[in-house]
């Protein structure tokens, strides 16, 4: 395992669409795992392989309950909508008030290959939105209201 550069906003890979992942192989595990770790150590609940360089449809998400990897994700049903605080690990500092749906069901492949489906709600729902935007170019802050910015040192 090793630590991945997470790319920060500037960086034209956050904004292109990954490409759907066909091959399941240790490539692919290994990804995963660096994934988890810089994840891990950036205190993230949540990462997208453009966020570390790879335009590929993969995303982990761990709310504290354990790690789930999420490959080709899908969302096919949503219900309800909650509006809350969101951050980014590509966009440090940087918080924006966004609307997510309260429940949904995602399909995805796991690392073998294995198709399927997942019920979320709540903040593991909204980790899952927020990293399959990243898969299509979509950052937090293009749906985000009422953006604030951390203040550094003595500012």
């Amino acid at each position: 395992m090793a630590y991945r550069e997470i790319r920060k906003l500037g960086d034209d890979i956050l904004r292109k669409k990954a490409r759907e992942v066909t091959i399941f192989d240790n490539r692919l595990k290994m990804l995963i795992e660096d994934m988890a770790e810089t994840m891990k150590k950036a205190n993230g609940i949540g990462l997208a392989a453009p966020q570390v360089g790879i335009l590929k449809r993969v995303i982990i998400v761990d709310i504290g309950e354990g790690l789930n990897v999420f490959i080709n994700p899908e969302i096919i049903e949503m219900d309800g909508e909650i509006i809350d605080v969101e951050g980014c690990l590509s966009i440090p500092g940087v918080y924006g008030e966004v609307a997510r749906p309260q429940r949904l069901k995602v399909k995805a492949k796991d690392e073998k290959g294995l198709e399927f489906e997942l019920e979320a709600e709540g903040l593991f729902a909204r980790a899952i939105c927020h990293e399959i935007d990243h898969l299509n170019g979509v950052l937090f802050i293009d749906k985000a209201n009422n953006i604030i910015e951390e203040k550094k040192g003595d500012e």
